[in-house]
């Protein structure tokens, strides 16, 4: 009779302990079940509307103040050179020169030094050009090759593109990243059976900045593409939804 009774006082405490680990499973089921998270997307194409470009030229001489001489006629023939094909003055900046005294190393037969020669002073200056012009300076970046044919021995480096309306674009491409990650949501809770409630938190991703039809890759710490003219910007936002 005893141990009758103690058995089903077993029995029964299991049956209390397995309701509540049932019931505490479909509480923590309907919990998780509370949060929908998603992450939108928005990119669009654009253009740049800035392009900065620089060229440097250097001449070298025994003498310094021929050296000086030459390199500001280079100078004035650089400035006439741009303004013939259409660039501004205020367009166009020329930097200080720099002055380099440069020698070369006397060695032995067997490699070690013994002194230096003064081979003589070399003089650089560089020229910067920033346009809103941006076909028109692109061009002229790509023909400045008429220069080297002059004597000059301009180093063109290639132009850099940029977008002065940015903080526009970025909250544009907020918008519509905020929109795609609603949608999103609304289709999972309708799929789930469910109604998307109310917005519980959204944190924005990278903006990202890559050349159009291009295959650059993106970066943790977001993209700025300034080599290709005409690009396109992304970008991503997490939103966490409540579930009804």
């Amino acid at each position: 009779m005893r141990s009758t009774i103690i058995t089903a006082a077993i029995i029964g405490l299991c049956a209390i302990i397995a309701s509540a680990l049932i019931g505490n499973a479909y509480k923590y089921r309907s919990k998780t079940m509370e949060t929908i998270v998603v992450t939108g997307l928005a990119e669009k194409d654009f253009d740049s509307d800035l392009i900065v470009w620089n060229g440097s030229y250097s001449r070298k001489s025994f003498d310094l103040k021929e050296a000086y001489s030459t390199l500001k006629a280079d100078e004035n023939d650089i400035r006439s050179y741009l303004l013939k094909k259409g660039i501004t003055p205020a367009n166009m900046v020329f930097s200080s020169v720099m002055i380099n005294k440069e020698f070369s190393q006397q060695t032995n037969a067997n490699g070690q030094y013994m002194s230096q020669e003064f081979t003589g002073y070399n003089l650089t200056q560089s020229v910067t050009i920033e346009s809103g012009e941006v076909e028109k300076v692109d061009k002229i970046s790509r023909e400045v090759a008429e220069l080297i044919q002059s004597g000059i021995e301009f180093n063109s480096s290639a132009p850099m593109f940029y977008n002065t309306k940015l903080n526009q674009l970025k909250m544009e491409l907020l918008g519509k990243a905020s929109a795609d990650a609603r949608a999103r949501a609304e289709t999972i809770a309708q799929n789930a059976g469910s109604s998307l409630g109310e917005l519980k938190k959204a944190t924005m991703g990278v903006f990202q900045i890559t050349g159009k039809n291009s295959n650059e890759a993106y970066s943790y710490g977001g993209a700025f593409n300034t080599s290709n003219k005409y690009k396109t910007g992304s970008i991503t936002i997490k939103m966490e939804f409540k579930a009804n």
